[in-house]
């Protein structure tokens, strides 16, 4: 059979085949498109992954497949650097003496209370006035027993003067006069009790009021106007000694331990964006069994944003040392420790276990472990292991404050 009579047979189906030929033509066309792209995309995806790869390592290369070159990796000398220890802590802020004020003479009823919760005061200022009417009527009797007294020691002495100018005469006899005598005596000696108990009462006056015992800050009134106050009464008046207050600061007893009396302190109280300068003057015998933490005693000069009972924190210098300062990037932990990645004369990694000690704004000091002469893996650790070959870059940053 021809061709001729091929399609003859066909008939009126040679369009529809034309057509069907045509589609499946379309059809690869679009696939063969379709796996151009999805190859690109793949391509891209690869090129993005590697770099992203690079920049989380900082720059430094991973660790490098069977046959490739050593990666480059940053590394640093830290030396030695003096670092002062800085002690963080929170306490309660407290009068540095505080001076209970209390009744000194027999109390009565108060009649005027002249200071406040917070004003200043000299040592001797009247706290508080205590009526004393009935102490007043009680002195001006004890005045007239004065002048009573002196009145017979005078009438006693007149009489012993015309009795020694009669005994030369024969009038009176010698006993007599000795009696006058002991009388005269005895009037003089009045003068002198009733003198004694006016001085007495006056003193005894004088301590009704309720005064400072010391210059100071007022930092409690318990007393009102009309209160009657007496010697076994709640304290009318607490003070704080030259206004000087302190902070209680709580330390862990290992810290205490390394903390030195005349250290100084940064102190922030709450509420107040202001810090005071303090010096440790005191550090308590005694550690609290609960927490296991004692107090540190800052002493801090009187200002008005200081107040007692208020909460603070404080940074309190402690121990200084000489040790190797590592960014926090050098130094990994795991179950075994701290530990950093040395490279030796042969750029080979090797691992070595540190201790951390303080950390500061420069870094943290590593007290145990270093000598600081070594090269220490700066970035990039996570990716190599103990043996690995590197090409060690020496960092000329602010980190390695050794390289010029």
């Amino acid at each position: 059979m021809n061709y001729e009579t091929t399609m003859a047979d066909l008939g009126g189906t040679h369009d529809t085949f034309v057509e069907q030929i045509e589609l499946d033509d379309g059809y690869r066309a679009r696939r063969r498109r379709i796996y151009v792209v999805v190859a690109i995309a793949a391509v891209l995806l690869a090129a993005a992954a590697y770099l992203m790869l690079r920049g989380a390592g900082g720059g430094d290369a991973l660790a490098p497949s069977a046959g490739s070159a050593p990666p480059t990796v940053t590394v640093i000398e830290p030396g030695r650097t003096t670092v002062t220890g800085i002690i963080n802590a929170t306490g309660s802020l407290a009068a540095r003496h505080q001076v209970p004020v209390g009744v000194v003479g027999e109390g009565g009823r108060v009649v005027a209370v002249p200071v406040e919760v917070g004003d200043w005061v000299n040592k001797g200022q009247v706290l508080a006035v205590v009526d004393r009417s009935v102490q007043a009527q009680q002195t001006s009797g004890i005045a007239a027993q004065i002048q009573v007294a002196k009145a017979n020691a005078e009438l006693a002495q007149a009489n012993l003067d015309r009795g020694l100018k009669l005994v030369d005469r024969g009038f009176i006899s010698k006993a007599q006069i000795d009696q006058l005598t002991a009388s005269r005596d005895a009037a003089v000696a009045q003068v002198n009790v009733a003198e004694a108990s006016y001085r007495e009462r006056l003193a005894r006056n004088a301590q009704l009021n309720i005064v400072a015992p010391v210059g100071g800050l007022i930092l409690q009134r318990n007393v009102e106007v009309g209160q009657v106050v007496s010697p076994g009464s709640q304290a009318p008046f607490t003070m704080a000694e030259g206004g000087q207050m302190e902070l209680l600061a709580k330390v862990g007893e290992g810290d205490l331990a390394s903390i030195s009396v005349g250290a100084t302190a940064k102190v922030s109280p709450v509420g107040t964006d202001r810090t005071f300068v303090g010096q440790i003057w005191k550090k308590e015998p005694t550690i609290d069994p609960s927490d296991r933490q004692g107090t540190a005693r800052i002493a801090l000069p009187y200002d008005p944003a200081i107040h007692p009972g208020g909460f603070a924190s404080a940074e309190i210098a402690g121990a200084t040392v000489v040790a190797p300062l590592l960014p926090e990037s050098a130094i990994m932990s795991d179950e075994k420790g701290s530990f950093v990645y040395v490279v030796d004369s042969r750029n080979k990694v090797g691992r070595r276990d540190v201790k951390t000690g303080t950390v500061t704004d420069q870094g943290t000091a590593v007290v145990a472990g270093l000598t600081g002469n070594e090269r220490i893996v700066a970035r990039a650790g996570g990716f190599l292991n103990p043996g690995d070959k590197v090409r060690p870059v020496l960092s000329k940053g602010p980190e390695n404050p050794n390289t010029p």
